[in-house]
């Protein structure tokens, strides 16, 4: 089964606070964590220790943290918005950078949203039941990207 929101972030603390939050909101579905952009390429692409997975089927959503090992966060936008396979899925930045450059950048990849992560419990909790509230429930899916031109 793929998972419904695929998060890339390396900090142990705040993957924890997120799938606490994720519990709280009572969001459906599973969440698969990659710790690092080159994993998180991987697991999209079907690559590496993923080569059998099947491509075809995509997460739901991407909260995708900007400061990673290996591969950068705006390295693994631009990968994923210059891939057919991958052109529209949701990627949600949320990190905790608060340079103007890292939003702008972001933006300029194609992210569809740029999040701070909160500091206090309650406000992330917050935002990112917020956030799946949103891209899993409202937010309008195409089934089949192939199809677009």
């Amino acid at each position: 089964m793929s998972p419904t929101i695929l998060v890339v972030e390396d900090n142990a603390t705040d993957e924890k606070l997120m799938r606490l939050a994720f519990k709280k909101a009572q969001i459906a579905g599973n969440v698969l964590v990659e710790r690092d952009g080159a994993a998180a390429l991987a697991y999209l692409f079907g690559t590496g220790e993923h080569t059998d997975r099947n491509v075809s089927v995509l997460p739901r959503l991407v909260l995708l943290d900007l400061k990673l090992p290996k591969i950068d966060g705006l390295e693994v936008l631009r990968r994923i918005r210059e891939d057919a396979r991958t052109k529209i899925l949701p990627v949600v930045v949320m990190t905790a950078s608060r340079q103007d450059e890292d939003v702008l950048r972001s933006y300029a990849l194609g992210a569809n949203a740029y999040v701070r992560k909160p500091v206090e419990f309650a406000d992330f909790a917050a935002a990112v039941s917020t956030l799946g509230q949103f891209w899993l429930s409202l937010n309008e899916v195409v089934e089949s990207p192939a199809a677009l031109p």
